[in-house]
């Protein structure tokens, strides 16, 4: 059945307005998991290395987070749409997305072993939930733009969700995140409150490295191969991800440019030494090539004049102690 547009009176046009609001409404409304997923740092990194190895750090991510889909949750989940390093996808249920993304997460560093530090693969996911129209192949609606830009405020390697999407998990996996209070999101009136999914354990990863000599304390960087050694950059290019100095210089050129990389595996920091200056972990000397287990305790002595002590995770705020008002508990 047509309508003669051209012939309906203004008050007759905005009844036809709702009218069309509502069968949308009707036939095409769905509460849905929305999720946005992205490469870090691709654009520093095209420019670096080209097109070629750029449009190949976006492959591996659209590569591993189709198996992902694949292989979780029954195959629930799926790409709705592509564009630059970046992917949207939808899920019938937060667990199903959060599965899919834990699992995509542990990929990645599994991945990563088999790559120079700077051409692994770092990810970071926004979560929300929301209606939305959808025809089963697009999806639209406010809540996408949400999800996207929950993505943008994650830190790398970090899921994080909405509290909508954070209810809606189950318990065992709201266990799992912490706070990190109300975040603004370009394009949304009031700032919402963010939550993070501590998606690996950390009770088996040191966090932050503590300098013997100095008391110095440094942050451990989130990423699969972390180096360490006393040069700074080389060619205006950042040589290590942590910079080892001593304020007696003489004693510090011991410690070797590049001295030691941690890697992440899936059950804690393993150490590898690329120096043939004395690395010794917890006692137990270790030769340039070797590799062993990194507690999250450990203490690593470079070259007779340094000690760094390991420090695990302090403890974060439970789910009772970061929830806001309201939350159900």
């Amino acid at each position: 059945m047509s309508i003669d547009l051209g012939h309906l009176s203004f008050t007759e046009m905005i009844q036809l307005q709702l009218k069309l609001g509502e069968t949308l409404k009707a036939r095409f409304g769905k509460q849905l998991c929305l999720t946005f997923t992205d490469v870090v740092g691709s654009t520093p990194y095209f420019a670096r290395f080209g097109d070629a190895a750029g449009r190949g750090l976006q492959q591996r991510h659209l590569d591993l987070w189709s198996r992902a889909l694949a292989e979780t949750g029954g195959g629930e989940g799926r790409i709705v749409d592509t564009a630059g390093d970046g992917a949207f996808s939808v899920f019938p249920t937060v667990d199903s997305a959060a599965t899919a993304l834990v699992a995509m997460g542990m990929s990645v560093s599994a991945q990563n072993v088999g790559y120079a530090r700077e051409h692994q693969l770092i990810i970071r996911a926004g979560v929300h939930c929301g209606s939305v129209l959808t025809d089963g192949q697009a999806v639209s609606g406010d809540a996408v733009n949400v999800a996207a830009r929950i993505a943008g405020t994650s830190q790398p390697g970090e899921i994080r969700l909405s509290e909508v999407a954070f209810r809606e998990l189950n318990p065992q996996r709201r266990l799992q995140c912490h706070g990190v209070g109300m975040v603004p999101l370009k394009g949304v009136t009031e700032p919402i409150q963010l939550m993070v999914l501590e998606w690996r354990d950390k009770s088996r990863f040191a966090s932050r490295v503590k300098v013997a000599e100095s008391g110095e304390e440094i942050a451990l960087p989130v990423l699969d191969t972390i180096t360490f050694g006393r040069l700074r950059d080389q060619a205006g290019v950042p040589a290590n991800d942590v910079v080892l100095q001593m304020r007696d210089k003489e004693k510090g050129l011991r410690v070797s440019r590049w001295h030691f990389e941690l890697r992440r595996r899936p059950d804690g920091f393993s150490i590898r030494s690329v120096t043939d200056q004395t690395t010794d972990v917890d006692g137990k000397a270790l030769g340039r090539g070797q590799e062993t287990e990194l507690s999250p305790t450990a203490k690593v002595t470079l070259a007779g004049v340094m000690t760094l002590e390991f420090q695990p995770e302090l403890a974060k705020a439970t789910e009772l102690d970061s929830a806001p008002t309201g939350y159900i508990k």
